[in-house]
């Protein structure tokens, strides 16, 4: 059973599918509110955990009890990491689309939408590998016997 900093990444990449799917309905529409909307689900997502996402309650509710339990659980500090970078993205794409500047909403979208294709297709969060890599960072900046 998942726990808090626990999770069963299936429901990582059903949620990477939807937003694949928004993402990618927000580069052919160029709606500048559907993205604030797919901000505001990395938002629930990065600062209310991942359990708090809409997408989380989807799968919780329609997909999981079909699943058989997963093979494993992951710590959910990296996805929610990657909930945060998501985040970042939407909002600079929404405020490019909101603003007039669709080359700025088209990039970070299209950069929002690669990221999320590959951890749904392929199971690989960029995000994820960030936090790793920042992590692996902080620990060769700490002094030695800390």
């Amino acid at each position: 059973m998942p726990t808090p900093d626990r999770i069963d990444p299936r429901g990582a990449r059903f949620a990477a599918s939807l937003t694949t799917v928004v993402l990618a309905v927000v580069l052919i529409t160029g709606s500048g509110w559907l993205l604030a909307a797919q901000a505001v689900v990395f938002a629930l997502g990065a600062f209310g955990g991942l359990g708090r996402s809409p997408y989380a309650w989807l799968y919780r509710t329609f997909v999981r009890p079909r699943l058989g339990p997963p093979a494993e659980l992951e710590d959910a500090a990296p996805p929610r990491f990657a909930q945060g970078v998501g985040l970042a993205f939407a909002l600079i794409g929404a405020v490019g689309y909101l603003s007039g500047a669709t080359w700025l909403g088209l990039a970070a979208t299209g950069c929002a939408l690669a990221a999320a294709f590959l951890n749904a297709a392929f199971g690989y969060c960029l995000g994820c590998e960030a936090y790793l890599l920042l992590r692996r960072g902080q620990a060769r900046l700490r002094p030695a016997g800390e």
